[in-house]
């Protein structure tokens, strides 16, 4: 699965994991080696994270319900508590540089898409983002 910006029309990660569960959402990438550039974790509902047990520094995008980034974090180094930014129902985790790198800001909305569809099956529109 992908996940696009609408707001600027970049793909942030051409390689989304979900987390949805508590056991995945408790693992998250603890322990994990290395974080694949165009990789990302979604991780819901989560309004927060740490990156404790980790060997690396991450990105983090912070969701409303709307899937729209409500706060953002770049670079969180290993062992650091995440902030929290009111309205987070869901964060998505990714390699440390894509924030700079795709340009997402706060007031950006996201789509999570398989191909040309988002998740719900509905073509790719700004109308269906969730």
């Amino acid at each position: 699965m992908e996940l696009i910006n609408f707001s600027n029309g970049r793909t942030i990660a051409a390689d989304l994991k979900e987390a949805y569960r508590f056991w995945p959402r408790f693992k998250g990438l603890m322990m994990t080696e290395q974080f694949p550039e165009g990789g990302a974790l979604h991780l819901a509902p989560c309004p927060s994270v740490h990156t404790f047990f980790m060997k690396y520094a991450i990105d983090v995008l912070y969701l409303n319900e709307e899937n729209g980034i409500v706060g953002l974090e770049e670079n969180l180094e290993p062992g650091k508590l995440g902030r929290r930014f009111p309205g987070a129902r869901s964060v998505i985790e990714l390699p440390a540089g894509t924030i700079r790198r795709t340009s997402a800001a706060v007031g950006h909305t996201v789509a999570f898409a398989e191909g040309n569809k988002t998740q719900a099956g509905q073509p790719l529109t700004k109308q269906n983002t969730k």
